[in-house]
């Protein structure tokens, strides 16, 4: 008779198993068998827990999601100004655990299925929608919304550029790189409505750096 609470167990064990997999080789050869040998289990487990490779597939982006919007609630809670709103966004984005070496290259795997799995598709929009959203929210307390609505789909596409070229180049950006160029773009875009930024906001402390 299988333990109280295992369920949850193995649903998490291979969901990390995934991440690890598409992580070191990519996710055309994310097969059941490597999935399965990595979480130490058997290949059948998988369909009994998921029914099949594509709902962990998707499972495993929704879980990205989970913790990246978990990491920025947590963070958005203790900003107190529309300013420490957004660099509160930035904090989680280019945080040590979810920037860390290997990881960038697990969202551009996924990224790149979008356009083929409509569940990807779903999440993806989801996430951009509130992303965008919270971005607005901050900027259009601080500038004009039109000048607002572009500064939010800057940011978002900056983050995202981030890690594609995280993902890319030979020697990516740390996580301390990331967070200054992200809040010097921040800086030119208030700069331009002086009248609507605080400079007396202090900006947050240095990051951690990933090795």
């Amino acid at each position: 008779m299988p333990k109280v609470g295992m369920h949850a167990v193995r649903r998490d064990q291979l969901i990390r198993a995934t991440v690890e997999v598409i992580r070191d080789h990519g996710f055309a050869d994310a097969t059941i068998a490597r999935i399965s040998r990595r979480a130490g289990l058997s290949g059948g487990i998988i369909a009994h827990y998921f029914g099949g490779k594509n709902e962990l597939l998707v499972a495993s982006m929704r879980w990205l999601l989970r913790e990246l919007q978990a990491e920025t609630g947590q963070r958005l809670r203790d900003a107190d100004s529309p300013p420490q709103r957004i660099r509160a966004i930035i904090e989680a984005s280019f945080d040590a655990e979810q920037f860390k070496p290997g990881v960038p290259q697990v969202w551009l795997a996924f990224y790149a299925q979008i356009p083929h799995e409509p569940e990807l598709t779903r999440l993806h929009r989801v996430y951009m929608r509130r992303l965008q959203s919270n971005l607005l929210h901050a900027f259009a307390q601080l500038i004009p919304r039109p000048a607002a609505v572009d500064a939010a789909e800057g940011m978002a596409s900056m983050i995202d550029g981030i890690y594609v070229r995280a993902a890319l180049v030979e020697r990516p950006l740390d996580t301390g790189r990331a967070h200054r160029l992200m809040n010097e773009y921040l800086e030119m875009l208030l700069g331009r409505h002086d009248d609507g930024f605080d400079r007396r906001d202090p900006s947050p402390p240095p990051m951690e750096t990933s090795s």
